[in-house]
């Protein structure tokens, strides 16, 4: 059972780092030196001082970068495989009691997928936000992104259930906006179309 919670746990975390890179990683370094996240063998430097510096300093630069125009659609082809692989250690990291082929096939498919399909999900309305405000709408979307990356990364660990169902409604939210993207609505024909009026 413990593994499992902690399984959903990783899955959250990577889910964060689609939102942002960095500031779920300092959630994990906070957590982690209050003694409230276990973190696996090999993965003790993430709870480290310096990666507090670092990850605090990150995250403060990562968040003010998306509130300046058009650099955050640049960001988003950096971060995307940045997400992808903070997803991955994100799982990775607190998979304790597992082999190590279970934890980097869970770490790689699972964290790196959820981390993927979020940070999709962001750079897609961004894009839209761009090109229906020229821009201006997109620190909008800036704030919930990093307001989104703290509450999923709290969620995660305080109480991953909750987290892993509001993830797969969201998963289930995207799949449906994206087949509306690809396929496109079938919009009914007017019955009066193909009636000639004289």
């Amino acid at each position: 059972m413990e593994t499992a919670i902690m399984i959903i746990v990783g899955i959250g975390l990577s889910a964060a780092c689609g939102f942002r890179v960095f500031l779920p990683l300092l959630v994990m370094n906070l957590a982690s030196q209050t003694g409230y996240l276990p973190l696996a063998s090999g993965f003790e430097w993430i709870g480290g001082t310096t990666a507090t510096i670092i990850f605090a300093t990150a995250t403060v630069v990562e968040i003010l970068a998306y509130y300046i125009p058009w650099l955050d659609n640049i960001l988003d082809t950096i971060t995307t495989p940045a997400a992808m692989i903070a997803g991955v250690v994100a799982t990775a990291s607190v998979l304790t009691d597992v082999s190590p082929l279970l934890k980097w096939t869970l770490a790689i498919i699972a964290g790196g997928g959820a981390a993927t399909v979020v940070q999709g999900a962001t750079s897609t309305l961004r894009l839209k936000s761009s090109a229906l405000t020229g821009g201006i709408g997109n620190p909008v979307i800036a704030t919930g992104e990093w307001i989104g990356a703290i509450l999923t990364a709290l969620l995660a660990i305080l109480v991953p259930v909750i987290c892993l169902v509001l993830l797969v409604l969201l998963v289930i939210y995207v799949i449906r906006k994206a087949g509306r993207l690809f396929f496109g609505r079938t919009k009914p024909e007017n019955r009066f179309d193909s009636q000639n009026v004289i």
